[in-house]
């Protein structure tokens, strides 16, 4: 299923918030609709994903383990 090349995003409210953001797009290589987190996708179908780099937002750091 064809979709438009962008990213579409689905949220009730257009405010930042901690914790990430679905987003929709059509995939580049097959064209299905697929889900991601804050515009971080890979596709089941075919295998496609795009470069981490092309997020909407930083990836968070990591966290220290408690001893």
């Amino acid at each position: 299923m064809p979709t438009s090349p962008g990213p579409e995003r689905h949220t009730s409210h257009e405010a930042a918030t901690e914790h990430p953001e679905i987003t929709y797009i059509g995939c580049a290589r097959c064209g299905t609709l697929i889900a991601g987190l804050d515009g971080r996708y890979a596709c089941s179908g075919c295998g496609w994903v795009n470069e981490w780099t092309e997020g909407h937002r930083p990836l968070p750091g990591s966290r220290r383990r408690r001893t």
